[in-house]
């Protein structure tokens, strides 16, 4: 399969190390592209839930394909989120052309572009962080019982489902939260005199001009790779939220077996992953 040129990548919300990533896919869809520049929009490594006894190899091909792309001259910027806070303390480091930042500003095509995670405006992780882990807790369970679910739906020949989707969609506060998530952020890129304001966070692909109150902004968020399977790509001017479940290529090539993806995933056990570490 050839491979798709693309200018610009915002991957974020992946969450390697929890039962809910979909590390397989997204392997396939890094695979699929060549990109010249990319941004990691937060939460890539979910550190919060990280544990030993739960690393598939497709993980780690993951985090061997970002590394690829870094030898291959490709500019990889790292931007922190709250499930990888732990390396705010390396925000301002660099190795060759890769960066770990707390945010960035990209010029395109004469437009400023303001990339960042987006957890500073939620309350919770402010003050609540305890709440928010264990929310996670929560979160990454329900998404496990979701994939055993859809396997067994699947096998007898139904369609996929999402829980946390329509628990999402259906508690008000929850709608509430993203709406002003979403002002929050135009608001303060208005001010800013940016063009394009690109968040990850809530998990909501989305790319929509937002009237704040001293002028307008496009908004976009890259969803996750939980959930929604998705990220942005920007290319000749023009952004686009990219599907995973969308692209007739990576179905082909699932259905034909090649990249297919597994329900469950076997663990890489701890003397596995050095392995595989010692050997890049």
């Amino acid at each position: 399969m050839a491979k798709r040129d693309v200018e610009l990548v915002v991957i974020s919300d992946v969450h390697l190390g929890t039962y809910g990533c979909h590390a397989t896919e997204l392997l396939a869809y890094m695979k699929s592209i060549r990109p010249s520049r990319v941004i990691l929009n937060g939460d890539i490594i979910d550190i919060w839930q990280f544990s030993k006894r739960y690393w598939p190899p497709a993980h780690m091909k993951v985090i061997r394909q970002l590394v690829d792309w870094v030898s291959r001259g490709v500019e990889v910027y790292y931007v922190t989120g709250n499930h990888d806070e732990m390396l705010r303390k390396f925000a301002g480091s660099s190795l060759g052309n890769f960066r770990v930042v707390n945010k960035v500003v990209l010029e395109l095509d004469g437009r400023r572009a303001w990339f960042f995670h987006g957890d500073v405006f939620d309350i919770t992780m402010q003050h609540s962080k305890w709440l928010a882990r264990l929310g996670a807790i929560g979160y990454d369970a329900l998404i496990l019982l979701n994939r055993g679910v859809n396997y067994v739906s699947l096998n007898m020949g139904y369609g996929k489902l999402s829980m946390s989707k329509r628990i999402k969609n259906s508690v008000k506060s929850a709608i509430k939260f993203i709406d002003n998530f979403e002002l929050t952020a135009a608001e303060i890129a208005v001010e800013n005199a940016y063009d394009y304001v690109v968040c990850g966070h809530i998990h909501q692909p989305v790319i929509r001009r937002i009237e704040a109150s001293e002028g307008s902004v496009v908004y976009l968020n890259s969803g996750d790779w939980v959930e929604n399977l998705s990220c942005l790509e920007y290319d000749q001017g023009a952004w686009r939220i990219y599907r995973y479940e969308d692209d007739v290529r990576m179905q082909e090539r699932a259905r034909e077996g090649s990249d297919a993806p597994a329900a469950f995933e076997h663990p890489q056990t701890h003397a596995e992953l050095l392995r595989e570490l010692m050997a890049e």
